[in-house]
């Protein structure tokens, strides 16, 4: 098909996901005259596939926890409604319709266009429709949002079986009897834990490494690992999948496995989840037409300028930059991005210098800026504290059993937090905390007149701040 005549805009964003929108809007909002290229839904993956849906799948049984820790109503449950908790799950993720994403972004003055944009020279693309292809042509910045796609190690036989990706655990309708995972990053330990509580009868999961999540500090593995084995998961660590195929006659799917002790085992499962990681979705972007490589992220400055590209006017946000691939962080990057395309002198800092995680798991992981072994990497005069979150009042007003540890790593040069992690239920709520003091550089002789409300979880924060003066014969005044 020959492209129809070519339109311009100030502004074409390719990929309609939340870093997409942001950037979009706040290009529009800044006076510029804005097109939003999607081919899928608008919204992308974290509302229909990842964030909202995983959180769905989680939650009931995240309340059934904490209500099973709370002497008086705990034995009183009646389990879980896996139809309900299904279809708030399909609520959540607006039971995948898109038109109210689409009635927000022509309130926002964008227009959206519907198809796969491709490079096809500077500041230039092509849309394919169903049924033609458009040219556009922007004026000041072309933007790209595209995101992340999953990767699956190479497997014997992973292609003669049927397996789900991270969209399929998300969406799936029915649970599956036995479930193996494979992968023990943040969508194997969420979803694992997801599908057992809505009653899978068997979930394993199988990590290729010696510790799960193990890009966090020591003991998040550990308490993460002992979690999933209370609800009931399988956990095997430094285990690798030889190969996957189908049983005879019942298809049923058999993973061979080799284990820490090099011993192979065979694990039976009616469905096999890849939860292996994903990789910046650009092998089909025209990518090559403008100097850079397929299938690769997209390197950028502080702007979010492509490092790449001469002359300024390419713009990468989210994942498909590898900064740092989790929603609010590619949120936070277009912000930035739209703004310098409009003229603001605005660079990003904050996903680099204190980016938060939170895994939704019970126990929930929450983590901002560095651990201590990547801050003495960095060369920082490291000094730690670490306290059980269980051994404050406020956790002790949310039921028995409640526990967790929680770690500061601190510049002992500058008496400011690098890092913060906090390990126990609901414990995401307490990262914001510690994100604004290590942005804000905030000295932990200021921390001290910061004071918590009583009886919180969030009196932790005196705890580990008593531990560092007592540690460290520090004087606060």
């Amino acid at each position: 098909m020959t492209p129809k005549q070519t339109d311009t805009y100030d502004v074409l964003v390719i990929g309609g996901g939340a870093a997409g929108e942001n950037a979009a809007d706040v290009a529009a909002r800044r006076g510029l005259e804005v097109a939003l290229v999607e081919h899928s839904l608008l919204g992308g993956e974290c509302t229909y596939w990842a964030c909202m849906p995983s959180k769905a799948l989680l939650r009931p049984g995240d309340a059934l926890d904490a209500l099973r820790r709370v002497p008086g109503v705990a034995g009183r449950d009646e389990g879980i409604d896996v139809a309900a908790a299904l279809e708030r799950r399909d609520a959540l993720a607006a039971n995948w319709d898109d038109s109210g994403q689409v009635e927000w972004l022509e309130g926002a003055g964008v227009d959206l266009i519907r198809g796969h944009g491709r490079f096809v020279g500077e500041r230039r693309i092509n849309v394919t429709g169903e049924d033609s292809i458009t040219s556009y042509e922007a004026r000041r910045a072309v933007v790209v949002a595209t995101g992340s796609k999953p990767w699956f190690p190479p497997i014997d036989g992973l292609d003669e079986v049927e397996v789900w990706d991270s969209s399929d655990a998300t969406s799936a309708q029915d649970v599956p009897r036995r479930l193996l995972v494979i992968g023990g990053g943040v969508v194997g330990v969420e979803m694992s834990q997801a599908w057992k509580w809505l009653g899978a009868e068997e979930v394993t999961l199988l990590h290729h490494r010696e510790r799960l999540i193990d890009g966090e500090e020591a003991f998040v593995g550990e308490e993460l690992r002992s979690g999933l084995e209370k609800t009931g998961v399988i956990v095997h660590t430094d285990a690798t999948t030889e190969k996957l195929r189908h049983s005879s006659g019942d298809g049923r799917i058999v993973a061979t496995v080799r284990l820490g002790d090099d011993t192979t085992a065979e694990i039976e499962a009616d469905q096999v989840l890849m939860a292996t990681g994903r990789r910046p979705n650009t092998s089909d972007l025209g990518a090559e037409s403008v100097g850079l490589e397929p299938g690769e992220a997209i390197d950028v400055d502080d702007h979010l300028r492509a490092t790449g590209v001469e002359g300024g006017w390419l713009y990468a946000v989210g994942d498909v930059n590898g900064r740092h691939p989790l929603t609010h962080s590619g949120k936070y990057q277009a912000r930035i991005a739209g703004g310098h395309i409009a003229g603001a002198d605005t660079s990003a800092w904050g996903d680099q210098m204190a980016p938060p995680r939170v895994i939704f798991t019970s126990p929930t992981v929450a983590a901002v800026g560095l651990t201590e072994s990547r801050a003495r990497e960095d060369g920082i005069e490291v000094r730690t504290v670490e306290h059980d979150i269980g051994k404050i009042a406020g956790a002790s007003t949310l039921g028995r059993g409640y526990h967790g540890t929680c770690k500061l790593v601190v510049d002992a040069a500058k008496g400011t937090i690098v890092g913060a992690t906090f390990v126990g239920p609901h414990t995401g709520d307490l990262i914001h905390a510690a994100t604004i003091a290590i942005v804000g550089e905030v000295p932990l002789q200021k921390l001290w007149h910061a004071i918590p409300s009583f009886p919180t979880l969030s009196e932790v924060w005196l705890r580990l701040l008593e531990s560092y003066r007592d540690r460290f014969d520090e004087v606060f005044r």
